[in-house]
């Protein structure tokens, strides 16, 4: 199913955090693993993008997110991304170490054997396409997979606010995935997560 967008520009972000976080939720310094940024605008616009994490720093990013972030690229239509220097990319790539606190009062318990299916499943919910899905599962499935199960959850407000994006101009549409899970040794009972 091709997605159709009556926007101007619409952003995808991507990533997830692998963590053994305390009872509580809380991690310190934990490494946002493999967060890329998607843009799809209607027609190619001129963009800038900068990430901003009020306690942490980057670690990693490419192309270079200088101080005032990926400046005055061009997105094109089909999600290639051209910069200034000519050099074509078809997402902007970042990794941090952040301060957050992981919401798991909603989730679900994962089969380490089941995580290709569940991602297949969850992230084409969640609004993602193929291409986006499947650089997310080959990533995670390894890791994910030799767990005997995880605890898995998505966050919103806590991500959000520990990874902040100024975007010009401002898409009409965004859409951030992020995954937190941890390791388990057994099933623990969790309230399902749902997706609006």
């Amino acid at each position: 199913m091709k997605k159709l967008f009556s926007m101007a520009l619409a952003l995808i972000m991507c990533m997830a955090i692998f963590t053994a976080c305390d009872d509580s939720g809380y991690s310190r310094g934990q490494v946002m693993d493999k967060p890329v940024i998607y843009l799809y605008p209607e027609e190619n616009t001129e963009c800038s993008v900068k990430v901003t994490l009020p306690d942490g720093k980057l670690t990693c990013t490419y192309p270079e997110h200088g101080a005032d972030g990926w400046q005055n690229f061009i997105a094109r239509s089909d999600g290639t991304l051209v910069f200034p220097d000519g050099k074509e990319y078809y997402c902007l790539y970042w990794e941090a170490e952040s301060k957050i606190t992981l919401d798991f009062t909603k989730g679900f318990c994962v089969k380490g054997s089941d995580t290709a299916a569940f991602l297949e499943t969850v992230l084409a919910e969640m609004g993602l396409n193929a291409r986006e899905a499947n650089e997310f599962i080959i990533y995670w499935l390894p890791i994910l997979q030799e767990n005997p199960y995880n605890l898995i959850s998505f966050q919103g407000d806590e991500y959000t606010s520990a990874a902040q994006l100024e975007i010009t101009p401002t898409p009409d549409s965004i859409l951030r995935v992020y995954m937190a899970a941890k390791p388990m040794d057994s099933y623990v009972e969790i309230e399902p997560q749902t997706f609006d």
